[in-house]
């Protein structure tokens, strides 16, 4: 008996040993992983007057009198990051933080083989940069589905952190299209994988294979309190990635899909002052006027839950889907308006490159309005609603609505109120109790928004 047993030990031990021995796989992938170096030129000057630096002007807020500096020179910036062979072409996926600004990109291989890479296109919204190498030479990796990936399948990095080269990693799934923010709307427009797969500077653009070998993934970003790895990393899915790289190869750049709608998250109160069963969908907030949403019929107030075969359980999910849509694609949406659900097509729009600038709001201190907005008639017999004057600090509008907002109607489940002077918007709120939850419509800036106001 006691002999069964350790052969059984023995045997799960091994069975286990094995699950882990990533180490063919590593050996494989070897030469499709490159470490890359971006060398950025610049130009600086260290100017002195009486011996005395420039730094020490500043220090005490001395005005440095302009001068040309002799010295003046020019030196090189070199930071690393990680890479991989998508075909044998020698065609290269890296990050577009990695080679952002870059004069120079150097790719390196394991074997010491060294090549200057010309940059086909990059993406900043998605963190993505096409490189181009030359050489008939290359073994590309293997290419996964990243669809199929799930939450908790084992994965492993394998890239330069800290220019540690090839270094390898293993981990799992830790979460599917996830959202995130970072810098200038990097992550908006990508439904990342989590991973807890040890990632750290330098890893970033390399690949994140599954147990099988294949890539599934694009190490990008990390969350860290410290600067390095804390198990909260991100990478761009590969099937994300090559719908990118596809345009980058034909233009350069990526056009995204876009619709004109401001919105978020369906919360519990909104969905009862809407009327639906459940809190899910991307909340029409407001829509760009003459934009591809207006003109598609989508109104303020609409609650979208499907965009083509894909559920859009939140806002995020409705900015990854139509980001990845080719402009002038008819687009079926699903959504759900006066308490039923209806089906549009609208021709996706293209994602304009300039942020619109934020309105501002102008907050006074005494709440003495009902829901906090003081609001005057329109003279303009063209235009139908109330004008706010201002919004009073700690109130249900607060945040919400803004001076200069243009309210025409309100909402409460099937109940709608036309509001044409200040006495109907009076009159809707008497019939409301506090507590209750009504939705506010109006334009703003020539657009037309939509809000969730609870009634106090």
């Amino acid at each position: 008996m006691k002999k069964f047993l350790a052969i059984i030990l023995v045997f799960l031990f091994s069975l286990d040993a094995h699950e882990f021995d990533f180490s063919e796989l590593v050996k494989d992938q070897s030469e499709s992983v490159v470490n890359i170096q971006s060398i950025r030129k610049i130009k600086y000057n260290r100017r002195s007057l009486g011996g005395f630096p420039e730094e020490l002007f500043r220090e005490f807020g001395i005005p440095m009198p302009e001068m040309n500096d002799p010295r003046g020179q020019e030196r090189e910036s070199i930071s690393t990051g990680s890479g991989f062979v998508i075909d044998k072409d020698g065609y290269v996926i890296t990050n577009y933080h990695v080679v952002q600004g870059a004069d120079e990109v150097l790719v390196k291989f394991l074997d010491r083989r060294e090549f200057k890479a010309v940059i086909v296109g990059m993406d900043e919204l998605s963190d993505l940069a096409l490189l181009k190498i030359e050489s008939d030479d290359f073994d590309p990796v293997e290419i996964g589905n990243s669809d199929e990936v799930e939450q908790g399948d084992g994965v492993i990095a394998i890239g330069s952190p800290y220019n540690y080269d090839f270094s390898v990693t293993f981990g799992i799934i830790s979460a599917t299209g996830r959202g995130i923010t970072s810098g200038q709307g990097i992550g908006d427009y990508v439904p990342y994988l989590q991973t807890d797969a040890a990632v750290n500077r330098g890893n970033s653009g390399g690949p994140l294979f599954n147990t099988e070998g294949e890539v599934i993934g694009i190490n990008s970003q990390i969350f860290s309190r410290s600067g390095g790895n804390e198990g909260l990393a991100f990478a761009i899915p590969i099937n994300i990635a090559l719908e990118v790289v596809e345009q980058l190869k034909e233009n350069g750049k990526f056009s995204r899909g876009y619709l004109g709608v401001q919105g978020g998250e369906v919360s519990s109160d909104l969905a009862e002052a809407l009327g639906m069963e459940k809190p899910i969908g991307a909340l029409v907030r407001a829509v760009v006027k003459d934009g591809a949403a207006e003109k598609g019929g989508i109104k303020p107030g609409d609650v979208i839950v499907k965009v083509g075969q894909k559920d859009v359980i939140y806002f995020k999910d409705l900015q990854h889907s139509v980001g990845m849509t080719k402009p002038k694609t008819n687009l079926k949406i699903k959504l759900f308006r006066d308490g039923e659900y209806t089906n549009l097509y609208v021709k996706v729009g293209e994602l304009p490159t300039q942020d619109r600038p934020e309105p501002v709001n102008n907050v006074p201190d005494e709440p003495n309005f009902p829901l906090g907005l003081e609001l005057e008639n329109l003279d303009n017999e063209e235009i139908v609603g109330v004008r706010v004057v201002q919004v009073t600090r700690d109130s249900p509008a607060m945040g919400q609505i803004i001076k200069g907002d243009i309210i025409n109607k309100i909402k409460s489940g099937n109940t709608t109120y036309d509001i044409a002077k200040v006495a109907d918007f009076k009159n809707a709120l008497d019939s409301f109790a506090v507590g209750d939850k009504i939705a506010v419509f109006g334009t703003r800036e020539g657009s037309n928004f939509f809000v969730a106001v609870t009634v106090e």
